[in-house]
C-alpha cells in the first residue's frame, strides 16, 4: 500500500538545531566564492560547470562518494525545453551532448497480442555513464575540483560560502536538517528494476504482459546505436505472487528476459547493480537552511515514466546558476530559485503522480478497446492530450476518434450520451454551484438568468445549486428550496424557458439537506461561518460540529429520519412536475447524506453506523424513496465524495462500493467529487484531480460516471471522455467566466454540428470578433552589432 512518511531520523533535530546556531561564512553582496557541492550526479556537476564558468575566481568542490565510472542506471532521456535552456547557458556542453544522442519519434504500445504505434513525439536520450564523462571533462576543463570516493565533510556549511546539496533520493543532507527541510516521503505501489538490452529499440516501447500472477510491464527505450534502457515494474502482490522476492539479481533478470521475450529479440537483459525497488516520490517543505541548498532528487523525485529525474536536476542548476546572478544576496537568491522552481515542480510531480499510479492501476485498463488503452496510456499524465496528440500524430488520433463513435470533424466531447430517457446532446455538464440568491428559498430573476444563460450557452445538461429539501435543510438563508408549491412553480418557470429557448439542453436538479453545514452565512459574508442572528437547529447523523466555531448538530432520531426520507421524496415529485429532466442525490461535501457516508462524521452505533454497509442504509433508503416517485424514464445520479482526503476517511475502496451501492437500487450514473466532509482535509488539488476516482468507479464497476474538479479546458474533456476516464465532464468556474463556454469551445475546433447548436439569435456571434490588424509584415532579417558591411 502506498504510504507517507515524515523522514526525520535519530538526532537530526539536535544536528539542524546546532547548525542553524553556527556561524555562517561571510558572503559578499554577490556570487558566492567558495562552493561545496556534495554528489556528483548530473545536477551537481552541471551546476558545478555553471558556477566555475559564469565565475572563474570561484573555488568549487565536487564531494562524491562513488568512482567516477559507477554509476545506477542506463540511459537518460531529456527534453528539448532542456536541451535549450543546455544550449543558452553552455552550448559546449550541448555540442558533446549533440554528439552522443540517440533520438526518435515514436512510441509503440503492445497490448493483447495488438501493436500500436504513434509518432511525432520527439526524445533524445544518451548514456548515463557518457553523461557524467562529459559533465566531468567540462567541469575538469573549467577547473572544478572533483573528489571521488570521497564523503563530504559535515562541517562545509562553516568553510564554504554555499553549498549544493545534490546527494539523490537518500540525501544525508535533507537527513541531517529534516526539521527544517521537513521532507515528506511518500512510497508508491510497484516494484520496479532497472536493466539494459544489448541492442536498440526502434522507438519508446510500452509492452504489457498479462501473466498467470498478474500484470506486467515494460518501459523501453534506446540510448545508444547498440543498447536500450529496460524497465520491468508490476505491483507489490504480483512482485510477490511471481516470486522474485525469493530470487537473486541473475535469477529476476533471466526471469523478466523470458518474461518479455519477444520484445527482447529472445535476447539477454544486463545489469547493473540492479536491484528490485520501490518509487518514493519525494517532497520538502523548505529547499534551504542558512547557506545550504537542496537540488535534484534531493529536493524533488518525479516517477521514471515520464523521465524527469535528470531533467529536474539540470533544470534547478540552470535555475540556481542564475539567480545567484541576478540577486544581490544569497538569501535572495536561494528564495528566488525555490520561488522559481517550485510551481515547475509541484506541476511536474502532479503530472509523474497520474502516471505512476495509471501503471499502478493498469489492469483497470486491459478491457479497454486496443486504440483507445494506447490513447489512455500516452495521455496518462494528462501533460499530452487530445490536442497535442492531434498536432503529433493526426492519423493515430483520428483513428481512435472513428473506433470511439466520433463523426468525421465531431470532437469527442460532442458525441452524445445516453442515460436512462434522456440523450444529451453533448458530454458537457454545468456543475451545481451555489448562488445563495433565493428568498425563502425561491428562486428568481437572478436563477433564470444565471442558468438561462448557461441553457443558451451550449452544455448537454445544466444543474441547479444544491437546492434543499426543507427550510432546516438550507445551507444559508439565501439556498434554493423545493419544499413548498411556490418554489415549485418558480422552478417551473426556468425549466420552461430552457426548454423552450434552448432546445436539446437537459436541465437538472440537485437535491439535498445541509445537515450540520447548515444555518451558516452566504459565503461571501463568511464561508462557513455561523449567522450573526436567526440560526435554526442542525440535525446530523452525529452530534459533531464542522469547525470548532460551529453550531453542535442533534443526532438524528429513527422519527427524524422517517421524516427527512420524506421530505426528499415531496421534493422529488415538486421536481417532477417542475419539468426537470434529471435528478441527483447530493451525497457529498459533507452535508446529511455525505455526513451518515463517511467514518469520520458517523459515529452512530445503532443500524445506520458502524460498517460500509450500515453507513449506506440511511442514503439509499433516501435514494429508493426519491425513485420510486421520480419519473420512470427520466434519469438519477448521485453525487458522492469518492475520498475525505483525511486519516480514516472514506477510501478510494470504499467509494466503489458505495458506487456500486447506489447504481444496484437504480442510480444511472455517480458524479464523482472528493472532499468538504470534514474541515481538516489535506486535498491535493491540480488540473483534474478528481478525475483520477471517476476513471477508478467507471472501470472497476461499470458504472457511467460524471468527472469534476478542475477541468477547465475543452482539450481536457476531450482527453478524458475519448481515453474512456469518463463519460461526462461537469465544470463549474469556467461557466462562471465563461456562460457561453461550450459554444465557444464549438467554435475553436470549427465544430458546427448538432452536438453544439447555436441559438438563432446568437449565430452572428458564432465567430471570434475581429480584433487589431494582425497581417503586419514580419522582420525578416536582424543585424546584430558587427554582422553589417558599410562605410
Amino acid at each position: 500500500m502506498e504510504r507517507t512518511i515524515v523522514d526525520v531520523p535519530k538526532g537530526a533535530r539536535g544536528t539542524a538545531r546546532q547548525a542553524a546556531h553556527d556561524p555562517q561564512p561571510s558572503t559578499g553582496p554577490n556570487h558566492p566564492l567558495r562552493v561545496a557541492i556534495i554528489g556528483g550526479g548530473p545536477g551537481g556537476l552541471y551546476a558545478a560547470a555553471l558556477l566555475k564558468r559564469l565565475d572563474p575566481a570561484r573555488q568549487i568542490t565536487v564531494w562524491e562518494r562513488n568512482a567516477p565510472d559507477d554509476t545506477f542506471g542506463f540511459g537518460v532521456v531529456l527534453s528539448d525545453e532542456t536541451l535549450g535552456g543546455i544550449e543558452h547557458a553552455d552550448p559546449e556542453v550541448y555540442e558533446a551532448l549533440q554528439r552522443h544522442f540517440t533520438r526518435w519519434d515514436d512510441i509503440d504500445i503492445v497490448h493483447r497480442d495488438t501493436h500500436h504505434t504513434s509518432s511525432g513525439h520527439g526524445f533524445a536520450a544518451l548514456g548515463r555513464r557518457r553523461l557524467l564523462e562529459i559533465l566531468h571533462t567540462r567541469c575538469r576543463d573549467l577547473g572544478v575540483d572533483l573528489r571521488f570516493r570521497a564523503e563530504a565533510p559535515e562541517d562545509l556549511p562553516r568553510t564554504h560560502d554555499l553549498v549544493i546539496a545534490a546527494d539523490g533520493i537518500h540525501s544525508t543532507t535533507r537527513a541531517r536538517h529534516a526539521d527544517v527541510f521537513r521532507p515528506r516521503v511518500t512510497i508508491h505501489r510497484c516494484r520496479y528494476i532497472w536493466l539494459a538490452a544489448d541492442f536498440p529499440f526502434d522507438s519508446f516501447r510500452f509492452e504489457i504482459a498479462e501473466t498467470e500472477h498478474g500484470v506486467m510491464q515494460l518501459h523501453g527505450y534506446p540510448y545508444a546505436p547498440d543498447a536500450s534502457t529496460v524497465i520491468v515494474e508490476m505491483r507489490d502482490e504480483v512482485w510477490r505472487a511471481a516470486g522474485f522476492d525469493e530470487l537473486d539479481e541473475a535469477e529476476s533478470i533471466e526471469r523478466c528476459a523470458k518474461i518479455f521475450a519477444e520484445a527482447l529479440r529472445g535476447r539477454p537483459l544486463k545489469s547493473n547493480n540492479s536491484t528490485w525497488t520501490t518509487f518514493r516520490t519525494v517532497v520538502n517543505d523548505r529547499w534551504s537552511h542558512g547557506n545550504v541548498v537542496l537540488l535534484g532528487d534531493a529536493a524533488h523525485t518525479a516517477h521514471f515514466s515520464i523521465g524527469s529525474g535528470t531533467k529536474l536536476a539540470v533544470e534547478d542548476a540552470l535555475a540556481l546558476a542564475a539567480c545567484l546572478e541576478e540577486r544581490d544576496t544569497l538569501p535572495e537568491a536561494l528564495a528566488a530559485y525555490e520561488a522559481e522552481r517550485r510551481p515547475v515542480v509541484a506541476s511536474t510531480q502532479r503530472a509523474a503522480r497520474a502516471s505512476l499510479e495509471w501503471f499502478e492501476n493498469i489492469a483497470l485498463y486491459l478491457g479497454q478497446p486496443p486504440r483507445q488503452f494506447a490513447f489512455n496510456l500516452l495521455t496518462r499524465s494528462r501533460r499530452v492530450t487530445h490536442d497535442n496528440l492531434r498536432l503529433r500524430d493526426a492519423r493515430f488520433t483520428e483513428t481512435v476518434e472513428r473506433e470511439f463513435g466520433c463523426p468525421p470533424g465531431t470532437p469527442p466531447m460532442f458525441t452524445p450520451f445516453r442515460l436512462r430517457g434522456l440523450t444529451l446532446r453533448n458530454r458537457v455538464v454545468v456543475s451545481p454551484m451555489d448562488m445563495y440568491s433565493a428568498v425563502d428559498g425561491v428562486p428568481g430573476d437572478f436563477h433564470l438568468v444565471h442558468l438561462g444563460a448557461r441553457a443558451l450557452g451550449g452544455a448537454g445538461l445544466v444543474m441547479t445549486e444544491m437546492v434543499c429539501v426543507s427550510e432546516e435543510g438550507r445551507i444559508t438563508p439565501g439556498c434554493a428550496g423545493l419544499y413548498t408549491g411556490r418554489q415549485a412553480e418558480a422552478w417551473k418557470r426556468i425549466t420552461n424557458f430552457v426548454h423552450d429557448r434552448a432546445p436539446g439542453t437537459a436541465i437538472g436538479v440537485q437535491l439535498g439537506h445541509s445537515g450540520r453545514k447548515g444555518s451558516t452565512r452566504r459565503m461571501w459574508e463568511g464561508m462557513d461561518e455561523p449567522l450573526e442572528e436567526g440560526n435554526w437547529p442542525l440535525v446530523a447523523p452525529s452530534a459533531l460540529p464542522y469547525k470548532e466555531f460551529s453550531q453542535t448538530p442533534r443526532e438524528l432520531s429513527r422519527a427524524q429520519l422517517t421524516d427527512i426520507r420524506e421530505q426528499f421524496a415531496a421534493s422529488a415529485v415538486r421536481a417532477a412536475r417542475a419539468g426537470f429532466d434529471l435528478l441527483e442525490l447530493h451525497c457529498a461535501h459533507g452535508y446529511l447524506l455525505s455526513g451518515f457516508l463517511s467514518p469520520l462524521t458517523n459515529r452512530r452505533t445503532d443500524a445506520y453506523g458502524g460498517s460500509l454497509e450500515k453507513r449506506l442504509r440511511f442514503p439509499l433508503e433516501v435514494f429508493d424513496a426519491v425513485r420510486n416517485v421520480w419519473p420512470g424514464e427520466r434519469p438519477m445520479t448521485v453525487r458522492i465524495s469518492a475520498t475525505d482526503w483525511a486519516e480514516g476517511g472514506t477510501s478510494a475502496e470504499d467509494a466503489v462500493e458505495i458506487a456500486r451501492a447506489f447504481a444496484a437500487h437504480g442510480a444511472d450514473a455517480i458524479d464523482v467529487s472528493t472532499g468538504q466532509v470534514v474541515a481538516d482535509e489535506q486535498p491535493e488539488f491540480g488540473r483534474s484531480y478528481q478525475t483520477p476516482f471517476a476513471d477508478r468507479i467507471r472501470h472497476t464497476t461499470g458504472i457511467p460516471v460524471i468527472a469534476v474538479g478542475a477541468i477547465s479546458s475543452w482539450d481536457d474533456v476531450n482527453s478524458l471522455i475519448l481515453a474512456g476516464r469518463t463519460d461526462l465532464c461537469a465544470l463549474a468556474r469556467p461557466h462562471l467566466y465563461d456562460p457561453h463556454w461550450t459554444l465557444h469551445a464549438a467554435a475553436e475546433q470549427g465544430y458546427t454540428g448538432p452536438g453544439a447548436t447555436w441559438p438563432a439569435p446568437y449565430r452572428a456571434g458564432s465567430r471570434r470578433p475581429q480584433t487589431g490588424r494582425t497581417d503586419a509584415p514580419k522582420p525578416r532579417l536582424s543585424l546584430g552589432s558587427g554582422d553589417a558591411h558599410g562605410g
